[in-house]
């Protein structure tokens, strides 16, 4: 879909495409070990690696500040992370795998029981040889995740656990690129930057639209374009807290996400249904020659619920 907009020089169009898609895949293969969430030195690292292809600039929103009616949770970071079987035996690793921990799991000592110990693992019985991904952002607790088959494996005794995370004061951080044009009037691309692991989602919205930025910085452009990487939910709602006074300039935007599997692409319309996104995005998947779905709007997904809201 974004292959139209690398059309400059003279280098033929498959071998652009292959370039910037190689790109893309090596962005994205250097930040998929990164440990992300919605705060945390993981969300800097990755920022910091986005400015080595784009002028980011990276914000820092103080742990407690008041957006509309929510707050700026305290900051999360985590260094190691284990479980050791009844042999001694490390059978869960966050450093092998860091979906095996809880997301922003607080941190824990102690030697429990199997029982006691299954009260806190998640997996996904019908999905019994994945490690799930779950998260505790606004519950204080701690856990591990692993796949549904390694937990019924696990024998009766006694187990050791391990997390070595902190919750403190600190910050929100975010990342955001303005691209003026001919005219204030703007455009804004958002994705989330808080999922660690996960090459689809969203690892495949942050190098897309990293390299989206990129082309459209070296071109004329009639509109100004301003590209937020954000963490999910809070982040939106951090943003437009804070910058209310720019929402009358923006006539529209998109969130990107899950743009990595080989499905059909999927667009949900706005809450509007008729705006000029909704009507540009449609002409160009009906123009493209590749199969596609549009969505009517609802509440449920991504950050779009957020800068849809009234």
């Amino acid at each position: 879909m974004f292959s139209r907009y690398i059309a400059s020089g003279t280098m033929p169009d498959t071998t652009r495409d292959t370039l910037a898609g190689q790109k893309m895949y090596d962005l994205a293969k250097v930040l998929y070990p990164l440990c992300r969430s919605i705060t945390g030195d993981g969300v800097r690292q990755t920022l910091h690696m986005l400015q080595e292809v784009i002028p980011l600039q990276i914000h820092e929103v103080p742990s407690g500040t008041s957006i509309f009616d929510w707050t700026i949770p305290k900051e999360w970071n985590i260094r190691e992370a284990w479980i050791k079987d009844p042999k001694g035996q490390k059978i869960v690793d966050f450093k092998n795998n860091n979906l095996h921990v809880l997301n922003y799991s607080i941190p824990f000592k102690g030697v429990l029981r199997l029982a006691e110990l299954k009260s806190h693992l998640y997996t996904l019985p019908d999905k019994p040889d994945l490690i799930p991904y779950r998260t505790s952002y606004y519950q204080e607790q701690w856990g591990f995740c692993m796949s549904h088959n390694q937990m019924e494996a696990l024998a009766e005794g006694l187990y050791e656990v391990y997390v070595d995370s902190s919750l403190s004061e600190g910050s929100l951080t975010y990342g955001e690129l303005l691209i003026t044009g001919e005219t204030q009037n703007e455009f804004l691309f958002s994705t989330h930057i808080c999922h660690p692991s996960l090459a689809n989602d969203n690892l495949s919205g942050i190098t897309v639209l990293t390299y989206l930025a990129s082309i459209l910085q070296k071109q004329k452009n009639q509109y100004s374009y301003r590209f937020l990487f954000i963490p999910g939910t809070i982040g939106s709602i951090c943003w437009l807290a804070l910058n209310e006074s720019k929402l009358s300039t923006i006539k529209g935007g998109l969130v990107a996400s899950l743009l990595g599997d080989r499905a059909p692409f999927h667009f949900k319309k706005s809450r509007q249904g008729n705006s000029i996104m909704d009507q540009v995005v449609s002409y160009v998947l009906e123009e493209s020659g590749h199969p596609f779905e549009i969505l009517d709007f609802i509440p449920y997904g991504y950050d779009e619920r957020q800068f849809c809201s009234p």
